[in-house]
């Protein structure tokens, strides 16, 4: 297959491009490194040109819903539209557990880019991932406050982002679904809990300190709402075998 990649360099993108190169497929990133601007559509014709699949792993680090739901809806749209252009059959998108079950800036992005995906009269399917091992590190840099890390609670599956690559690239190897599935990790763990373990094997002494956030959002996340309910698939890798294998 011809595959694109929109957001090829992010976490979940390297790894599609990396196992698409690696099953023998062509990969086009689709960055602006590449001569692509995802939000005017420059250079995106050219790069679609014979493309079998589109896989938008795109992503935006903001809490700030008309952010989130602006980046979202122009690159989708944007994307959508050259597809139809360059005639292109398939378009996957990544999205995340849970969120239409969180009032949540960011999550609010992603259900506009859902909806704009099904509203566009294009083939499509949409997996949505939980977060992956690499939440907690995330989350660990910005709870940083002097000597301590203030982590929030939130009921996690997380899962490895390798994985969720395989995962796009299996539903891009089939037709169009026209329907969302889900995909997470192999257990269930606490956000504080990720975030201990991953001081200790770093060697980090910083404490981390749990958060009870005030808010329905919080307390959707705390309560399991970004856990598959009924997943499509499930992970292997389990968060300390992933951790050990970065720090071994």
């Amino acid at each position: 297959m011809k595959i694109a990649v929109a957001g090829g360099t992010g976490v979940v993108g390297t790894h599609v491009v990396r196992e698409a190169e690696y099953a023998g497929h062509e990969v086009l990133s689709l960055s602006r490194s590449t001569g692509v601007d995802l939000t005017s559509g420059t250079g995106l014709a050219e790069h679609l040109r014979g493309v079998d699949a589109v896989i938008d792993c795109l992503s935006v680090e903001t809490v700030k819903r008309k952010v989130a739901v602006d980046f979202f809806t122009t690159t989708t749209r944007t994307l959508l539209d050259a597809e139809q252009a360059a005639g292109v059959p398939h378009h996957l998108v990544l999205s995340i557990v849970g969120v239409d079950r969180v009032r949540y800036g960011h999550y609010d992005g992603k259900v506009a880019q859902e909806h704009a995906v099904r509203d566009s009269g294009r083939p499509f399917t949409i997996l949505r991932a939980t977060q992956f091992h690499e939440f907690a590190e995330q989350m660990s840099r910005r709870g940083r406050l002097g000597p301590i890390i203030a982590m929030p609670r939130i009921a996690a599956a997380p899962v490895a982002a390798r994985e969720v690559a395989q995962a796009l690239l299996d539903l891009a190897g089939l037709p169009p679904a026209g329907r969302t599935y889900e995909l997470g990790g192999p257990e269930r763990r606490d956000l504080v809990d990720m975030a201990r373990a991953l001081a200790r094997r770093t060697g980090r002494r910083t404490p981390v300190v749990p958060l009870v956030v005030p808010g329905a959002a919080s307390k959707a996340m705390r309560s399991g709402a970004l856990v598959p309910h009924d997943p499509w698939r499930t992970g292997v890798e389990t968060y300390d075998a992933w951790l050990a294998s970065r720090t071994a």
